[in-house]
Parts: structure tokens; C-alpha cells; sequence
């Protein structure tokens, strides 16, 4: 049976880093995304299949019920997924609290982003689970940051969602343990991708995150998709329910 890496939010940044480097080592690549133009789209595919594998992008919003349904019935009909990814980048920047009439986060927003950003993960195991997707050996994660309990301006509905993430990571951990499928977050450093770029005083997180990387640089989505790559290849799953930084030491450090 073919082996499938599964990943929300493959079209750019890590996830499109992973299913480069997944796609190097062998994996076929279903990928969900929902805004990059179909030349991106076009580019990521040429080189994915110049590695001899199989691969599937479903435009779609990964919150939606019936695309989620008809996304797992297309991978009911392709083989086992051996690695899930959950990378979406995808929530609301403004401040808790108005102090300069600037607009500020409502019931909506918050909901939006939790739901994207952090639940989403725990509704897309459920359907790999229950429609028998995963097997011994499976390795999901979870795409976080130092956000999910350190804040910056304008960042509060994503720290909430990253906070979510990680806690929804280790009850799927302890729940998937019995069956051989390890679960874990992945804590990326300050990483160079368009979603960074949306958030507000972006220049200035990434000046303190430089300075204090013992290296000197931002992580890039090549550093965590190589972590990955090795990773989502073992079949062991004694390491789950934790957060695993790739930062190059600048969390230990800022």
C-alpha cells in the first residue's frame, strides 16, 4: 500500500518545505491549501513529481466539513497516511483592548482562529482515525511557536490557537499511544515565511530574533522540513505528546 503524507497548508512556508523534502524521501503528497495561485501551485507539483511519487493538491478551507469528507474519501482510495501535517497559517492580528480606536478582536475572530489554527487539528485526526487512515507507525504534527506562551502586540487570538494546538497534540498523544501513532508539536523558531510577514511589528520580532539566535539568522522552513523528513520516516512512536523546539537554541536564549 502507498504511503501518504497529508499536510494543511502545503502550498507555502514549512508546509511547502515539507512536502519538498518528504517527497525526497519517498512520501507521496496530498496537499490542502486554500489561496496561492494555481502557478505556485503548478511549480510545487512539477518538482514533487520529479521525484517519481504521486501527489494531490485540493484547493479547499480546511474547517469545512464536506471538503474534509471528500478529502479522506480521496485518500481512502490512494493508500495509508504515515505522516499528517498540520500547518495552517491562518488567523486574526489585532489587540484585545483599544486604545487608540484601532479595531479590536470580537467573538468572531477569536472563534475563526481557534478554529483553524488550533481545533482543526483534532477534527482532521478524527477523520484519518476513524476512517482506519492512520496505522501503526503514523506520525502527526502539529506546526507551533514560542507564541503559545510568550505574547507580542496584535498576536493574542494566534497565541491562544498555538496554546490550543499544543494541548490538543498531547490528549491526541495519549489517545493514539495504544495504537503505535505518535503525536507531537513542533515549535519552529522565528521562521522566514509570508505569515510572519503579516504581523504587525514583524521588523521588530525579527531584529530580537536574530540577535538572540546563537547563529545569527531566522530559522527557515528548510530547517524544520528536515527534522520532519527524518521524523516521518520512523515507525516508532515512544516520542509523542511533546513540543519539540527547531529554533537553532533561540528560545533557550530569548
Amino acid at each position: 500500500m502507498k504511503q501518504w503524507a497529508l499536510i494543511l497548508g502545503a502550498s507555502s512556508g514549512i508546509g511547502a518545505a515539507c512536502a519538498r523534502k518528504l517527497a525526497e524521501s519517498g512520501f507521496n503528497i496530498y496537499g490542502i491549501y486554500l489561496r496561492k495561485p494555481q502557478s505556485v501551485i503548478d511549480n510545487l507539483t512539477d518538482y514533487i513529481k520529479s521525484q517519481n511519487v504521486d501527489v494531490c493538491f485540493h484547493k479547499m478551507n480546511a474547517m469545512n466539513e464536506d471538503k474534509r469528507l471528500e478529502a479522506i474519501n480521496n485518500l481512502k482510495d490512494l493508500g495509508q497516511v504515515k505522516c499528517f501535517i498540520h500547518s495552517i497559517a491562518f488567523g486574526t492580528l489585532k489587540p484585545m483592548i483599544s486604545k487608540n480606536n484601532e479595531s479590536t478582536l470580537d467573538s468572531k475572530n477569536i472563534d475563526m482562529t481557534l478554529s483553524v489554527m488550533g481545533s482543526s487539528l483534532v477534527y482532521w485526526a478524527q477523520a484519518l482515525y476513524q476512517n482506519n487512515l492512520l496505522a501503526k507507525g503514523s506520525q502527526i504534527f502539529s506546526m507551533t511557536s514560542a507564541g503559545g506562551r510568550k505574547q507580542w502586540p496584535s498576536y493574542g487570538a494566534v497565541s491562544m490557537a498555538k496554546a490550543t494546538l499544543e494541548s490538543a497534540s498531547r490528549q491526541l498523544a495519549i489517545e493514539l499511544a495504544s495504537d503505535g501513532i505518535g503525536v507531537n508539536a513542533i515549535q519552529a523558531g522565528v521562521t522566514d515565511t509570508p505569515a510572519l510577514r503579516k504581523i504587525p511589528g514583524n521588523e521588530k520580532m525579527i531584529d530580537f530574533a536574530i540577535q538572540n539566535n546563537p547563529s545569527g539568522r531566522l530559522t527557515s522552513p528548510e530547517d524544520i522540513a528536515e527534522y520532519i523528513q527524518i521524523l516521518a520516516q520512523s515507525n516508532n512512536s515512544w516520542m509523542t505528546g511533546n513540543v519539540i523546539r527547531i529554533d537553532g537554541g533561540e528560545d533557550i536564549i530569548g
